[in-house]
């Protein structure tokens, strides 16, 4: 009887544990589908990162990176890139006498 306990002690601390924290469902890929979400996400894990935890703070992160350096068109890409104007060479410093 007293072993019976035991086990049952035993396989309830180990259900309680395993109802912790769960898999966050939010992935990067969902993320990246849903920028409202992504928006809402981010400011929860400026606010207070430790209470979102790592996991979904970096999963905001990367979907952050991932839309931000997505294969569209950049709205930069047909600025014109001015000519660089050649400027002469500096004099060296005389030293006095």
């Amino acid at each position: 009887m007293k072993q019976f306990l035991m086990v049952m002690l035993a396989l309830s601390i180990t259900l309680i544990a395993g109802c912790g924290k769960s898999v966050p469902t939010d992935t990067v890929e969902s993320l990246v589908a849903s920028p409202e979400r992504l928006k809402e996400l981010r400011a929860q894990c400026k606010a207070d990162h430790a209470k979102v935890g790592d996991a979904v703070c970096a999963a905001v992160s990367e979907a952050t990176r991932r839309r931000f350096m997505s294969g569209g068109k950049s709205p930069y890409a047909n600025d014109p890139v001015p000519t660089p104007t050649a400027t002469p060479p500096a004099r060296a410093k005389s030293e006095p006498s």
